[in-house]
């Protein structure tokens, strides 16, 4: 099915039709319309035509009124101060475009069959080292981009450029060469679990680290190996690969309890772009976009520079002939450029990581790899701080282990839900479901509600309230209209233009209209933040509806037909827009 046009859409071109009619002189001007508090819409744009025509804004706004035929969507249009139109549009037109939203499995958000592909690199854990909190915002802001623009159109591509090489793996190698069996479980053939595996890593990388602070010649030795592991020596990258995949053991246990679609093919480590190196730094070097310094391959810019006023470069090749962070992630750019033909790189990575992404695109750039038809940008995230506004630690003051932090979600949000039980007739498997959907929902949309760029505070207490901008509000809301439509049962969901509308259930229309406009701002400027947004507005409306609308007690079957069709369209929106979120809606709760 094709799109539907909003409201605002159809009086937008209602006005540009009165405006070129009253006005041929004004060419395609721009009504300038929004949502209005005194009417349903306002449209400003006539002050800053009359500034350009040199007329009276009053006077040429009721020109432009009088210049519109009567029809069925604009009920009412007023002049008021210096010239806006404030714009009332016919309940039957409210009604009747949800009635084509209704009718459309997409809710009537268009489709772009044009877009073109994104590459997302997001949930970049690291080999052998456990996930702490500090990548939880990376994963769940990622997967929610992914989701919203492939619902769009975009054809995305997911990459999880894990921490996969570099020094430390000599020392981990060259351990378990020493000590074969550390990484061996506990029942051989079993299914091992998230938590044993990184129990295996976390145990062999402590006691490796030990004796290499402590053994000069295990140094020695673990130095060497990391010579072996990088010129591709059988034995030792065979030992490599067993880290690797036990690691993955454990990052899927995560994910999962993350409610997360990660799949081996979508990881792609910073060992995956090994072998396009050399050839980065030639290319980097024979076009002069780099340059020796030192002995180093460099990348020089004119504004960036350190506190003592000398140039700060971009390292693409270290003097001893080793390569940074910046050679693996120039080769991923010409990688998702050249053999993936993406038009849009999208790199969900902490701010702080943020000039050292300014330099690599710039650096990309000059070389031509990203230019007017591709675009890298970088969507970065602030800090998950502790209730004390500082960054988030254990009483011990350790870094928080993700997981920890997830299962206490969960039970919390247990907790809330079996409160209800009874009365949402839930059984024991239900509850320990609900709870798990409405604990990893909240965390979520904790994080999600948030600018992305914003700091913000991980109150638990907060997150799996009732009450107020959380996850559960909303989940509450979806599941408040279920039971609703469960027990309605001599009425279908049925829409009524000919009604009348109270003032609750147009300002849920209204807003029920605004979805595929939220969705397409959202995919456009990469702010998941501004959906949550969307999302609790909708539900807030949904509560005023409820308290001014009886849909079961309705006066009469129409109405409680077309209260039917609101709210289910409601619930409809409120399940799509918390799934291209990431977090689930259950049915009771």
């Amino acid at each position: 099915m094709a799109s539907v046009p909003s409201l605002a859409s159809t009086v937008q071109q209602r006005l540009a039709e009165g405006l070129s009619a009253a006005l041929p002189e004004a060419g395609s001007a721009d009504p300038l319309l929004r949502r209005s508090d005194r009417a349903d819409f306002q449209a400003n744009g006539i002050l800053a035509l009359a500034k350009q025509l040199k007329g009276n804004p009053r006077e040429l706004a009721t020109k432009v009124v009088e210049s519109i035929p009567a029809n069925d969507v604009l009920k009412e249009i007023e002049v008021s101060g210096p010239g806006f139109l404030n714009i009332t549009v016919s309940d039957a037109a409210i009604v009747e475009t949800l009635a084509a939203r209704a009718a459309d499995a997409r809710l009537g958000v268009p489709l772009n069959e044009a877009a073109g592909t994104t590459v997302i690199d997001y949930a970049q854990p690291n080999v052998a080292k456990e996930m702490h909190v500090g990548h939880l915002r990376s994963a769940v802001i990622g997967a929610a981009m992914v989701e919203i623009l492939e619902f769009t159109g975009e054809t995305v591509v997911r990459r999880h450029h894990i921490g996969d090489w570099g020094t430390q793996f000599g020392m981990l190698i060259q351990y378990l060469i020493e000590h074969p069996h550390e990484l061996d479980h506990k029942d051989e053939g079993a299914e091992v679990s998230g938590e044993e595996a990184m129990s295996n890593l976390n145990r062999l990388y402590k006691a490796s680290r030990a004796l290499f602070d402590a053994d000069e010649e295990f140094k020695t030795r673990a130095r060497a190996r990391v010579v072996d592991l990088q010129a591709g020596d059988e034995e030792t990258l065979a030992l490599w690969q067993r880290f690797v995949d036990e690691s993955k053991i454990y990052f899927y246990s995560v994910f999962e309890k993350l409610d997360m679609d990660v799949r081996d093919p979508d990881i792609v480590g910073e060992s995956g772009y090994n072998d396009m190196l050399q050839e980065t730094c030639r290319i980097l070097e024979e076009s002069g976009v780099a340059v020796r310094s030192e002995g180093a391959l460099c990348v020089f810019f004119d504004d960036i520079k350190g506190p003592d006023g000398n140039p700060v470069p971009l390292i693409v090749q270290k003097s001893d002939g080793g390569f940074g962070y910046a050679a693996t992630d120039l080769s991923a750019i010409r990688d998702r450029v050249q053999n993936l033909k993406a038009t849009s790189l999208l790199y969900v990575v902490d701010a702080r990581q943020s000039l050292h992404f300014k330099m690599v695109f710039e650096t990309a750039r000059r070389a031509g790899w990203l230019n007017d038809e591709v675009k890298a940008v970088q969507l970065a995230f602030g800090t998950v701080l502790g209730k004390d506004g500082k960054p988030f630690k254990t009483r011990e003051g350790e870094t928080v282990r993700l997981v920890d932090l997830l299962d206490e979600a969960i039970d919390r949000a247990t907790s809330v839900v079996a409160e209800k039980k009874e009365k949402a007739g839930l059984t024991d498997e239900e509850v320990a479901e609900n709870g798990r959907f409405v604990g990893i929902g909240a965390v979520k949309y904790a994080d999600l509600s948030t600018s992305a760029v914003r700091d913000y505070k991980f109150d638990l207490d907060q997150m799996v309230s009732l009450n107020g901008d959380t996850s559960v509000y909303l989940q509450y809301a979806y599941a408040r209209i279920q039971s609703i439509k469960r027990n309605v049962t001599d009425a279908e969901p049925t829409a009524h233009p000919e009604l009348e509308l109270a003032p609750a259930e147009r300002a849920l229309g209204l807003h029920l209209d605004q979805f595929g406009a939220t969705i397409a701002e959202v995919a456009e400027e990469y702010a998941p933040h501004k959906l949550a947004a969307y999302l609790y507005q909708l539900a807030s409306h949904l509560t005023t509806f409820y308290d001014q609308c009886p849909v079961m007690k309705a006066e009469t079957q129409e109405l409680k037909e077309n209260r039917l069709f609101l709210v289910d369209l409601t619930a409809r929106t409120l399940h799509q827009g918390m799934a291209l979120l990431g977090i689930r809606t259950p049915e009771r709760l």
